[in-house]
This record gives C-alpha cells, sequence and structure tokens, in this order.
C-alpha cells in the first residue's frame, strides 16, 4: 500500500469508527507507530482531522469524507462481494440495508442486475444509499425517520426505530465496523447499533457484508451474535482462522 493509498484509507476508517488510534491502526495496517501519527499529523495540516492524545476524530471538515474520498481501499474485494450479493436477490424481493462502504457498493450494483429490472424494494436508514437509487424507477425505495449521523448518514433514533420495526424484508445485508468469531458484529456507534439490530430481527435472512479487514475487530457496541445472522459474506481475504472458527460454530461464510 502507497502513502497517498494509507492516508486514504485512515479517513476511511476514520469516518466509520468515529477516531483513530495510533497503536492499533499500526498494527492494522502494518506500520510502524511513528508512522501513522506523522500520517495523522499531515492530515491534521490539511484541516481533515484533529489529533488528540493517542489518536485523532474527526473535525467538522470530515464529515463529508464520504463523498469527498471514493475510497479505493480493498474496492475490487468490495465489488466481488456486492456482485455475489446481488445474486441472492430476485424480482419483486425487499431488502434493507445499513450504511457502510460494502453496502453503498451493493446499492450501486442493483441496477446493472438486468434480473431485478423487474422491481425490488429496497429499504434503508442510509441517506447516501437511497440517494444512490432514488433515480431507479424499477426501484422502490423505503427511507426511515431519524437523527442524520453526518459521520455515516445514517438516520437513528426513535423515529428510525419506529419504522422499521413495522417491517419485514425479504433479506437484509448488513455492513459493520467489525467482525469476531467471540464477541459477534459490531459498530463504534451505540445509536447505530440499535438500529442495525432492528434490521437483522425483522428480516427473514440476514447477511453480515464485511470486507476482510473487518475480521478481527471489535466495536463498541455490538449489533448482534453471528448465531443471529444467516450468513456472513466476505472476500477470500479474510482470516482462515476467524472463517474457521465461526464455520465450526455453525456460521456459514460465504467467499467471494
Amino acid at each position: 500500500m502507497t502513502r497517498a493509498e494509507r492516508l486514504t484509507a485512515l479517513l476511511e476508517r476514520l469516518v466509520e469508527n468515529g477516531r483513530i488510534d495510533v497503536e492499533q491502526t499500526a498494527d492494522h495496517f502494518g506500520v510502524s507507530a511513528a508512522t501513522i501519527r506523522r500520517d495523522l499529523d499531515h492530515l491534521a495540516d490539511q484541516q481533515l482531522l484533529s489529533r488528540t492524545h493517542g489518536g485523532a476524530v474527526p473535525n467538522a471538515t470530515s464529515y463529508d469524507l464520504p463523498i469527498r474520498y471514493k475510497s479505493t481501499n480493498r474496492a475490487e474485494a468490495k465489488t466481488r462481494i456486492a456482485q455475489r450479493a446481488v445474486e441472492m436477490l430476485w424480482p419483486g424481493c425487499t431488502v434493507a440495508m445499513n450504511g457502510g462502504t460494502t453496502t453503498v457498493e451493493i446499492a450501486r450494483a442493483i441496477p446493472t442486475s438486468a434480473p431485478l429490472r423487474g422491481g425490488v424494494t429496497v429499504v434503508t436508514n442510509a441517506i447516501n444509499i437511497a440517494t444512490e437509487l432514488t433515480v431507479r424507477p424499477f426501484i422502490k425505495i423505503v427511507v426511515c425517520g431519524g437523527v442524520a449521523r453526518p459521520q455515516s448518514y445514517e438516520l437513528v433514533g426513535s423515529l428510525a426505530s419506529e419504522t422499521l420495526s413495522q417491517l419485514t424484508p425479504d433479506l437484509c445485508f448488513l455492513g459493520a465496523t467489525g467482525i469476531d468469531a467471540d464477541a459477534g458484529v459490531s459498530t463504534n456507534d451505540e445509536a447505530e447499533a440499535a438500529i442495525n439490530r432492528i434490521m437483522v430481527t425483522r428480516a427473514k435472512q440476514a447477511f453480515v457484508v464485511v470486507d476482510a479487514t473487518k475480521f478481527g475487530e471489535v466495536g463498541f457496541s455490538r449489533i448482534c451474535h453471528l448465531s443471529e445472522v444467516t450468513a456472513v459474506l466476505t472476500d477470500t481475504d479474510a482470516d482462515p482462522d476467524q472463517v474457521k472458527r465461526m464455520r465450526a460454530s455453525g456460521v456459514e461464510v460465504i467467499l467471494a
């Protein structure tokens, strides 16, 4: 990974997680802590984040990073996951999706599927996903109400909960900050976790859609246990030990 790719990946990680820890991030990228500190200082000089003791947090400018930085981090893997996910859909089905870089790729792949032009319904709490699909006449969009989180473009709170709790989608594609054989599926915001949990419980089938970098990661707030989902859809670079342990516990893992 070049430095430019790492800087973009750092910004994506910041937007998704809400914060960056130097030591954990250094381990994640396989570089020294000093390298990550220099990267964060560079991004802070550009006013793209705010440095803290031991890491960084978003600033006001960081909130529009999902639009300004179309991350190339794991782009090919996310595309494969998205294509495999779309193959699970059928004309007339209803699918729920939360926010996240992988679910956005799934949303972008839906209009390219000829069979789905017979019509599908997408239920989402992510404003950016709704924006991506609203212009497609054969896709019905159902967007819950709620309070928008600028880091993820997701709607959260009681209004979102009330809407989603009254729906029963055929499938749910769930993006996450982390997935672990023991800790389950997690994110770093408890409000997002609460909405995502409703999506999982209301859907007839729920698939966790995450790329290999999310394996072994544990966010602040658990969304659900792995036993509560139908399967995990990821790419072939996923940690073999994690995959083996998940399958041993009865969890289906699909490698795209």
